[in-house]
């Protein structure tokens, strides 16, 4: 089976139950946005939060998607920077118990951090400290780095540097990677317009959008932002909510709905879409196909808090895919 290397943005998830909004106004967090914020404002809200629910695990949107690879039994690993730190340490063993290859490099702050606060209406709110993750750079990379992989999936944060994601780009294609880019966000996608333009039609492989990030980059709603997408590369997936996605391959459009589920936490829905999506891909299977799986996962982890689901259903997932 193909192995997959992923990048991205090394963060230790550190989920909140909140008892109340209150919390969420006593440190000047708007609900329902991702605040980026520095070490001593996180640093205060962990400490203020001590007696309420909280759980961690490695995060971040790439690492999210290789972790759900994963644990399909794909062979994976992943490039970022962390923290000498015990985040750091929690960071990469974490990667670790799931088989994937951390290929960590060691940056001069501490290790990032993305506070989720859950609201009692499940609502997220994110206090973001990215730490050494931003300090990954261009130089840190190296061919070698990308040998014996076959698939390279890219997280759309990481877009505002792109002398990084350049570089990397060249030593995958170099490697002769099929390569995969999750949007990530809209805002994300503004600001980068042309550079992301550029890259797309040079490099990717395959899109993976929703329709916030789809009219960002094309200005269109998501039947035609489709269109537009896949002129660009081989694939253009455009996930349009409780509608399912939209799918694009040698001008075929496929439409794949959603799996009912008991929405409880949004957060890595599409992150574990698009390693659905890339098991399905992996695998020689149809479009549809993939595009089935992706939403699988993606229903899946909505029932649970965080974007890590646990041993008991994952193998609910991989006996539903007859994965062994």
């Amino acid at each position: 089976m193909a192995k997959v290397l992923g990048i991205g943005n090394s963060l230790v998830d550190i989920l909140i139950r909140l008892e109340s909004d209150e919390t969420l106004d006593k440190f000047s967090l708007p609900k329902g946005s991702m605040q980026l914020v520095e070490i001593s404002k996180s640093n205060t809200i962990l400490k203020e939060t001590t007696n309420l629910k909280r759980q961690q695990s490695s995060g971040g949107s790439a690492a999210n998607t290789i972790n759900g690879l994963a644990n399909m039994g794909v062979k994976t690993g992943f490039i970022g920077k962390i923290g000498n730190d015990e985040f750091g340490e929690f960071f990469k063993s974490d990667m670790q118990v799931k088989g994937i290859v951390p290929k960590l490099f060691l940056g001069s702050k501490e290790t990032g951090r993305a506070i989720g606060l859950i609201s009692p209406d499940s609502e997220r709110t994110f206090a973001t400290y990215l730490g050494s993750s931003i300090e990954l750079s261009d130089t840190d990379l190296s061919k070698e780095l990308f040998e014996d992989y076959e698939f390279f999936h890219i997280e759309g944060y990481l877009l505002q540097n792109h002398a990084l994601i350049e570089q990397a780009l060249i030593f995958a294609k170099q490697n002769n990677l099929i390569v995969s880019i999750d949007f990530a966000s809209f805002n994300v996608v503004e600001e980068n317009l042309e550079f992301l333009t550029k890259i797309t039609k040079k490099y990717v492989d395959i899109v993976f959008a929703n329709e916030d990030e789809a009219k960002a980059f094309t200005g269109e709603e998501p039947r035609k932002a489709l269109d537009i997408i896949a002129e660009m590369c081989e694939i253009a997936v455009v996930k349009i909510g409780g509608k399912g996605s939209l799918i694009k391959r040698d001008k075929k459009v496929y439409e794949v709905g959603i799996i009912e589920a008991k929405r409880f936490d949004t957060t890595g829905a599409g992150d574990l879409y698009a390693a659905g999506f890339l098991y399905g891909l992996i695998n020689n299977m149809s479009m549809n196909k993939c595009g089935e799986i992706g939403s699988l996962l993606s229903g899946k982890v909505i029932e649970v808090i965080g974007a890590k689901m646990n041993s008991d259903k994952w193998k609910e997932i991989n006996n539903e895919l007859n994965i062994k």
